[in-house]
């Protein structure tokens, strides 16, 4: 007997290896709730319109809801030879009202169901990042005003370079999470158009009012298109590419905090919350977590590719390759959010360790820029020749194996004569991260009105 749902014209029972290279019920089923909620607006279209009875759409209404308790109750029964989550509710709607069931597919079809269901899942799953992203930031901002003035090394080619602040170092976090969030929204606000009603692909004969869905569902308006509607998913591969972005983020910073937590470095120290022990080693203390939000990347970048490649070459409309939207992208968003939550976490925990960070910072001569600086500002050299003497005074320092501020000024004059005592007011560490108060430098007078700039905009101070 073939599926009784679609198999009119068929006349024997799909071979079992159809039947599990066809199902998806393992990982839709996650699409009830917007299955459900889909559903019931439809119906309550199709009566207000006088497409069915308002006493059948009375009866789907209550035995959607009954279905809603089932699942969340843990008692409903999923069937694998029925395919998907939206026969699977189907199927025992028939066999909780009868007849009346097998209204609720009139004017519709599995195509734009589910282009509908997986939008709203989509949209309910940026809202959750948005929020988590948001924690993050609030994280990052509080760490970074408890830290505005503490010195570190900032580095380039991982080499250190000047010193910077640890809490301007974060900052640059918060703004990488704003930009996240902006393509999320920006994702969202695309995707918010209601596929419903278009049918399999050319639309629908019935009567239907597209825009009360649309609009029951929370929707901007119906897609204009009936075959864009069931055909595209943009809406998947956009949130993809956002999702793939944040996770780079977080994988940096990641990268950043299992080398700041070595002992070699030992910058920072992580909790216990976050990390974990050896099996043979006792005195091990490993950074775990931040490793696993930087293996995560690798599942969530496969997850783009995979369905740019499923994409790429299906022609208009519908094509079942499309079933293969929904379990990269689920896992993806998954991956993301506890991603996320590990990162907080992680945020608020870890101590760092100021003395270490300002006795790294003063190493590697992070303060030849500020020689050179001061040689153009006060003795009006040509920047390059400036960058050649303090250069040379660096040499200097280096043969003799102290930091340039312990150079005597008499070395120091043998390459620039020109040079007095006031250099040593600039080859501090602090002294020059304080003298770096352009917008968006690292001086701690502006880290400190960064960070609450943001803790105000995050909704987290007065």
């Amino acid at each position: 007997m073939a599926n009784k749902m679609w198999g009119g014209r068929f006349g024997q029972k799909s071979d079992p290896l159809m039947e599990e290279i066809n199902a998806s019920i393992d990982f839709d089923r996650k699409l009830y709730r917007q299955d459900i909620a889909a559903s019931k607006a439809h119906a309550a279209m199709l009566a207000k319109k006088g497409i069915i009875t308002t006493h059948d759409a009375k009866q789907i209404a209550h035995g959607l809801d009954t279905i809603l308790s089932e699942i969340e109750a843990g008692k409903f029964p999923f069937k694998r030879a029925l395919e998907d989550i939206h026969m699977n509710v189907e199927s025992r709607l028939a066999d909780l009202i009868g007849s009346a069931g097998g209204r609720l597919h009139t004017a519709r079809s599995r195509n734009d169901q589910v282009a509908t269901d997986f939008r709203l899942w989509v949209r309910d799953a940026i809202d959750e990042i948005d929020a988590a992203l948001a924690a993050y930031q609030r994280a990052l901002a509080e760490k970074a005003l408890e830290h505005a003035a503490t010195v570190m090394p900032g580095f380039t080619h991982l080499q250190t370079a000047q010193p910077v602040t640890f809490g301007h170092h974060l900052l640059a976090y918060v703004e990488m999470a704003a930009r996240d969030r902006g393509r999320f929204a920006g994702a969202r606000e695309r995707l918010n158009e209601s596929p419903l009603g278009a049918a399999a692909l050319a639309g629908t004969a019935f009567a239907i009012d597209r825009d009360m869905t649309a609009k029951a569902l929370g929707f901007k308006r119906p897609m204009a298109n009936s075959i864009d509607a069931v055909s595209d998913r943009d809406f998947v591969l956009e949130t993809l590419a956002a999702t793939a972005i944040t996770s780079a983020h977080l994988s940096r910073f990641a990268e950043e905090i299992v080398l700041w937590s070595s002992p070699q470095s030992g910058l920072i120290r992580l909790s216990d919350r976050f990390t974990t022990g050896s099996s043979i080693m006792p005195q091990k203390r490993n950074p775990d977590a931040a490793e696993l939000v930087r293996a995560k990347s690798g599942r969530i970048f496969g997850a783009l590719i995979a369905l740019l490649t499923v994409m790429k070459g299906l022609p208009l409309a519908y094509a079942k390759d499309m079933q293969e939207d929904k379990e990269g992208a689920m896992d993806s968003l998954g991956a993301l959010k506890l991603s996320l939550a590990a990162m907080t976490g992680m945020v608020r925990d870890m101590a760092a360790d100021a003395a270490r960070m300002r006795q790294a910072a003063a190493g590697g001569f992070s303060t030849a820029t500020d020689l050179a600086d001061w040689l153009t500002r006060e003795l009006k050299l040509p920047f390059r020749e400036a960058h050649r003497a303090a250069g040379r005074i660096v040499a200097k320092a280096a043969e003799a194996g102290v930091a340039l501020d312990e150079l005597p000024l008499e070395t120091m004059q043998e390459v620039e004569p020109g040079l007095t005592r006031a250099i040593f007011g600039v080859l501090s560490v602090d002294k020059s991260v304080a003298s770096r108060t352009v917008y968006g430098g690292t001086a701690p007078k502006n880290v400190r009105l960064q960070a609450k700039r943001w803790l105000k905009r995050l909704g987290a101070m007065p």
